[in-house]
This record gives structure tokens, C-alpha cells and sequence, in this order.
């Protein structure tokens, strides 16, 4: 495996161009339109590459084992036609100085100023001394189905520019998140390392601009699905993913929760983008090692993905 990543990156140009020849030969130029692309996504291939990610065990930041990890989704990526940029940054945690890698997607040949949404999620696991954790629901499950909605947004290539996808490092604390007093560093914190430096690069950079949406999925695959999206998600996208659940018959799976939630989503909408986090947070293996496989369904990812997709691509957020 060691070899692994450096035979990625210099494959990666190649693949990508195989796999969007690929795509022109079975779908032709267009492909689904953006509002039936929902249709093809798929609970089962997602829940493949969980099972993938959680068979090289505990993958905290830092270690060998989410760098495996990187590796594996970047060829997956590749395969699809994305490709993978490494945001690579250091930061003081409690657990001392850790090098965080954020992974961020775009499709075929789209510049950093061609997307207009960004789906995110976390791959980190978070560390504990004494237990296995292999986060098949947390860090697992959106990282997995985030992989399935590349390949599906790339059966229609120019829908799939308009989108950024980002695997956030270092979501989790290593002991408790620190309060969110904003986007700037401090000298030590504690939790969303990866999203809050994605947003403030794109501060910055002035590219938050750019954005008319984001969704966030984190811990989506539970076998008891009940998405709680906390109240501090934007109404506007709230509505909308609701309206979507209703035209697939599935809003029973979906909930408002009535008190915010430190999430990804947070840095995302002080940077100004407006950002859902679609979450289950009534999980009770939740940071446990009874979180594995057994505790998630494909049918849960398929539901989580379909909907958001129903959403995207159907023109109600802003994106035809």
C-alpha cells in the first residue's frame, strides 16, 4: 500500500479521462437529467464502500490507516471522473500536532470557479484508547455514500461541474470541541479542523461567493433512519429537502430538531454559504465500538442520497 498513492496521482489525469469516455459511450453527450438522476443512486454500492473503509479499522487523524483511506477514495474518485485535490495543513490539537488532509473533488476538467454546490462529509474516526473504533455509521456512512453520488452526478457531466465534494479530515475532537467563536484559528482546537480551515480558505480566498448551497451528510446510515436536522441549518434548505422527502415518500424519515448542533455545517455558513446537515443523531452505538457494520442499512444510505438528489437536481436549489 505504501506505493499506493504516488501510482494514484500519476494515474489519476488518465483514469479520469477513461471514465468520462466511458460515460459518453453508454449514456451519450447528456445522460439522465438533473431532476431523475436521483433514480440511479444506489443504498447498496454505497454501503460496499463502507464496508471497505471500516475493514482498515480505526482511522483517526494522523494515522496510517486514514491515509489508507485517502488513497482508496481517491481512486475511487478518479474512476469516476473527479479529480482529487489534497489540502494538506497543520494544527495544535490535545493530542498534540497533527497534519490534517482535506480532499477536495471536482468533475472532469471544471476549474475552482465552475462549481456552485458543495456535498460534504467527514472520514475521520475519532480516536480512543481503549476501544476499536471503526465509525461505520460515523465517518463511515456519508464517506461511502458521498463516493456513490460521485459516480451517480457523473452520468450527467455537466450537472456534476457545478459541484464540489469534501471529505473533511479532523471533524472529530480528540476530546471535547472547542465553542465556535468563528473562522480564524486560535493557537489550540478541538474539532472541525478540516471544515473550519475548507471555510476559510474559501473566505479568503473570496470563492465562498461562489456557492448557492451546501448539504452536509454525517452519520446517515443508520438501520433505524430518522434525520434529525438541527435548527440551525438554514430554513430555505430545510424546506427544500423536506418538499423532496414528500415527493419520495419518505418524510417519515425525516425531522427538525429543535436546538442547534455543532457540525460541519457550521463553519460552511459563516463563511456564507448556506449548508444543511443532514445527520441521525439518535444513534446509540454513537462513539461506541458497537458502531459497525451491523448497525447500518443500505437502504438508509439509498434514502439519505436519493432525497438529496431529488433536491439538488431539481431545480429548486438554484443550480439549473
Amino acid at each position: 500500500m505504501r506505493f499506493l498513492f504516488p501510482i494514484a496521482r500519476s494515474l489519476a489525469p488518465l483514469l479520469a479521462g477513461l471514465a468520462l469516455a466511458t460515460t459518453a459511450c453508454r449514456l451519450g453527450a447528456q445522460g439522465p437529467t438533473p431532476g431523475e438522476l436521483w433514480r440511479e443512486f444506489s443504498g447498496a454500492r454505497a454501503f460496499a464502500h463502507v464496508e471497505k473503509l471500516v475493514a482498515l479499522g480505526p482511522r483517526p487523524s494522523g494515522s496510517r490507516a486514514l491515509e489508507q483511506a485517502r488513497q482508496f477514495l481517491e481512486i475511487e474518485l478518479a474512476d469516476s471522473g473527479w479529480i482529487v485535490e489534497r489540502e494538506v495543513f497543520r494544527e495544535e490539537t490535545p493530542r498534540g500536532s497533527i497534519e490534517f488532509v482535506n480532499l477536495i473533488a471536482r468533475f472532469g476538467g471544471a476549474s475552482a470557479k465552475d462549481p456552485r454546490a458543495i456535498v460534504s462529509t467527514h472520514y475521520d474516526t475519532k480516536y480512543f484508547e481503549k476501544i476499536i473504533f471503526v465509525g461505520a455509521n460515523d465517518g463511515g456512512s456519508g464517506t461511502g455514500a458521498l463516493l456513490e453520488l460521485a459516480r451517480v452526478l457523473a452520468l450527467r457531466p455537466d450537472f456534476a461541474r457545478r459541484f464540489e465534494l469534501v471529505f473533511f479530515d479532523g471533524e472529530e475532537a480528540a476530546v471535547n470541541f472547542s465553542p465556535f467563536d468563528g473562522l480564524d484559528a486560535v493557537p489550540r482546537i478541538d474539532g472541525l479542523h478540516g471544515s473550519r480551515h475548507y471555510a476559510r480558505t474559501l473566505r479568503d480566498s473570496g470563492r465562498a461567493k461562489q456557492f448557492r448551497v451546501g448539504v452536509l451528510w454525517d452519520m446517515i446510515g443508520d438501520r433505524d433512519l430518522g434525520i434529525t436536522i438541527p435548527s440551525d441549518s438554514p430554513p430555505k434548505l430545510t424546506r427544500g429537502i423536506f418538499a423532496s422527502a414528500d415527493a419520495l415518500n419518505l418524510r417519515a424519515n425525516f425531522h427538525l430538531l429543535n436546538t442547534p448542533m455543532l457540525d460541519d455545517h457550521v463553519p460552511l455558513n459563516r463563511a456564507g454559504i448556506p449548508t444543511i446537515d443532514l445527520i441521525d443523531f439518535d444513534f446509540p452505538p454513537w462513539h461506541t465500538a458497537g458502531d459497525t457494520m451491523e448497525t447500518i442499512a443500505p437502504g438508509s444510505l439509498e434514502v439519505v442520497g436519493r432525497v438529496t438528489l431529488h433536491y439538488l437536481g431539481g431545480g429548486t436549489a438554484g443550480l439549473e
